[in-house]
């Protein structure tokens, strides 16, 4: 049975219509997490309330486009539904810039983020999808294969945004200018849907978005590079004219003094220095997993000559900047090896190094498969029979992941501390803890009082308490941890 008294659109059309709708949500799914990282930072919680946020905007989308389908001519609907999609992803950025630091990091923060800027569009794009349905329903007979193809496209259209934004776009191109392309074609498709006939009402819509998509590639964004994984910026201090700090996604990550690699600026940074004083005097092997500014094996290096250290560090693209930016040039005594430490680490050989160096963070939270007991089974393999794990730990409160990645760690290691600030544990913000392992009596750790001071055995193992250990099937640290 035939529906009239409505427009059509051929098989083709329908599909490319479908696909790439679909594709520009997936793709602001995507790049949603890397313009939100400067204000929520990175976590298994960002990207569950964006994915969350996302999703119900598809939702409310097909429901409302259908609804609206059933009521209207929807060949008339969709050009202007376009052309409303790309003024929304124009407009992301720009109240972006608008909400500015929020310093918070919370579920509600991150939710309530990704809907005043994502949720809009993805509802307006994903009301595309059946009103090209009711156009392409001229015979009842046809519904299965309509709706299954229509379906089919959707799908590929959005595979194809996952994958190409994820393994090409972000490493090629800003965040903001994706955008500003997504938006201008979707623009472009809109107006000429709506029909060049219309000559006014495009100019008008020409004039009233114009400066939105303006607005959307030319605000300057908070990053000075854009790597496969962070926003960075380099910040020159004031005070100390040789010193930069590095901001990875909002977060000062290092500092370096340019012109005295033996400075600490950082006081988590000056308790590893105080971990590392306390071994025998000589040259050290260390591994350090995370390298950002790599101003701790360069430390190391100068007050302690001869020493060696291995640098596993994720982003490549940040000892690029450490080259440019912050001093760091190619030398023998420091190997850096790019990839997942996770990976990385199982290439290394057996009782290598006589310290290990944990700092290794995606915005304030250690990658969860860095804190299991199967990785700490790798870094006990590789540290040699009396060498010391440090750790770079950010919590607070209750402490609960720092408590279960002390009671991971004792699973393999005899002996475990804790540096923790002098005034103890915040309850209202975490803070750097410092913890240490070996098989042999820790060393006895003297840090500057201001810095913190070493827990006991006692103390150690009260904090400890009941925590479970982490493991590869359950390491929950984005809730573990103390928030903000």
């Amino acid at each position: 049975m035939p529906f009239a008294g409505h427009s059509t659109m051929s098989h083709r059309g329908a599909m490319a219509l479908v696909f790439g709708t679909s594709f520009c949500v997936l793709v602001l799914e995507i790049l949603a997490g890397r313009l939100l990282a400067p204000l929520i930072g990175v976590s298994l919680e960002t990207f569950t309330g964006i994915i969350g946020t996302v999703l119900a905007g598809i939702a409310v989308g097909n429901a409302a486009g259908g609804r609206l389908a059933d009521r209207l001519d929807p060949g008339r609907l969709i050009g202007p539904t376009v052309l409303l999609g790309g003024l929304l992803s124009w407009l992301a950025p720009v109240l972006v810039t608008g909400v500015g630091p929020v310093g918070r990091s919370d579920p509600v923060t991150i939710v309530f983020l990704a809907v005043i800027t994502f949720f809009a569009p993805a509802a307006v794009l994903s009301a595309i999808t059946p009103m090209v349905a009711k156009l392409r329903l001229r015979d009842l007979g046809a519904t299965g294969t309509v709706v299954g193809s229509l379906s089919a496209a959707g799908t590929a259209g959005a595979l194809a945004g996952t994958f190409l934004t994820g393994f090409v776009l972000v490493a090629a191109f800003p965040t903001r200018r994706i955008i500003f392309v997504i938006g201008l074609v979707l623009v472009v498709v809109g107006t000429v849907l709506t029909g060049w006939n219309r000559v006014r009402a495009n100019l008008t819509a020409a004039v009233l978005i114009g400066p939105v998509g303006l607005a959307a590639l030319a605000l300057p964004g908070p990053c000075d590079l854009e790597t496969a994984y962070a926003c960075v910026e380099i910040v020159p201090d004031r005070g100390r004219p040789t010193g930069r700090s590095l901001v990875l996604n909002g977060l000062r990550n290092s500092y370096v003094d340019l012109a005295d690699p033996t400075y600490l600026d950082f006081r988590y940074m000056r308790l590893f220095a105080a971990v590392t004083a306390s071994l025998p005097a000589g040259p050290l092997d260390g591994l350090h997993i995370g390298g950002a500014g790599l101003t701790y094996p360069r430390h190391i290096s100068a007050v302690r000559p001869g020493s060696r250290a291995t640098v596993l560090e994720l982003d490549g693209e940040l000892i690029e900047v450490a080259g440019r930016d912050l001093g760091f040039h190619p030398r023998e005594d420091i190997e850096v090896l790019v990839g997942d430490a996770r990976l990385t680490i199982a290439h290394l050989a057996d009782d290598s190094y006589d310290v290990i160096v944990g700092d290794a963070f995606s915005g304030m939270t250690i990658p969860w498969h860095l804190t299991t007991d199967e990785f700490v089974t790798e870094v006990d393999r590789v540290l040699r029979p009396d060498g010391v794990v440090v750790l770079n730990l950010i919590d607070g409160g209750r402490a609960d992941f720092a408590r279960a990645q002390l009671a991971t760690y004792r699973t393999r290691f005899a002996n475990v501390g804790l540096i923790v600030p002098q005034a103890g544990l915040a309850e209202d913000r975490p803070r750097n803890l410092i913890a240490v392992a070996s098989h042999r009596p820790l060393p006895a750790v003297d840090p500057d009082p201001d810095d913190g001071r070493l827990l006991s055995p006692a103390e150690t193992d009260a904090f400890i308490g009941d925590a479970a250990p982490l493991r590869d099937d359950f390491a929950p640290v984005d809730q573990l941890r103390a928030g903000p």
